[in-house]
């Protein structure tokens, strides 16, 4: 069996603005700092030998951190970005019109063809999502590998590996810095593959965590 865990990033100085960020980047808050060294504290003998992140600065920020405190080999991987939100990127919820609002809530409510103007698809972030996931089988037997990326990306991935479309309503909270925990294993209960071990865990936490709905 083959053990996965994944980090969304630390409280940005967008999230708490209520900025779309998508691609676009915004740096840790004092907050999300914090999130972080709570993050490597608890995992500080979790046995991380790899620590794999998404190419945005907020990911990477976060992943520094926690090899801090855990060790492992630092990479990044461009396939664990967060969705391209397109034209809507750096907006303020509150700024949207009635039209864009509506691109952006097709992305969350279950809308196949949902999809901003500029930016990307469910299918699209799911398809690039799987493949650094099923990337990390390439590393070194005993590898405990770490994937720190974002909130829409991760709960994409999640919802998926439970056999839900890329395009499914978001049912899953994943706070800033929570922690999931993904399988592979072969096993006569369960169908060979990616299993759903856990998700969005903040214990570790010690201050409330933003809803990534509100990022």
């Amino acid at each position: 069996m083959q053990q996965v865990l994944l980090v969304r990033h630390g409280e940005t100085l967008w999230n708490t603005e209520q900025r779309i960020q998508g691609q676009s980047d915004s740096g840790l808050t004092e907050q999300g700092i914090q999130q972080a060294r709570q993050t490597g504290q608890r995992l500080q003998k979790a046995g991380i030998t790899h620590i794999i992140t998404s190419d945005l600065g907020r990911t990477q920020q976060t992943a520094a951190i926690i090899a801090e405190y855990c060790g492992g080999i630092l990479m990044t991987d461009a396939r664990l970005r967060e969705i391209n939100m397109g034209v809507l990127e750096g907006r303020a919820l509150t700024s949207l019109t009635p039209d864009e609002e509506q691109w952006r809530k097709s992305l969350l409510n279950g809308d196949p063809a949902g999809r901003i103007p500029q930016g990307e698809s469910m299918e699209e972030l799911a398809q690039r999502m799987r493949g650094a996931l099923d990337a990390v089988r390439t590393l070194p037997a005993g590898s405990q590998p770490l994937l720190v990326s974002h909130g829409i990306a991760l709960g994409c991935l999640l919802g998926t590996l439970l056999g839900l479309p890329a395009w499914a309503e978001r049912r899953l909270r994943l706070r800033n810095c929570s922690v999931s925990r993904v399988d592979y294993q072969s096993s006569s209960w369960l169908a060979e593959g990616w299993i759903v071990e856990s998700t969005g865990d903040i214990a570790h936490l010690n201050a409330p965590a933003l809803d990534e709905m509100k990022a």
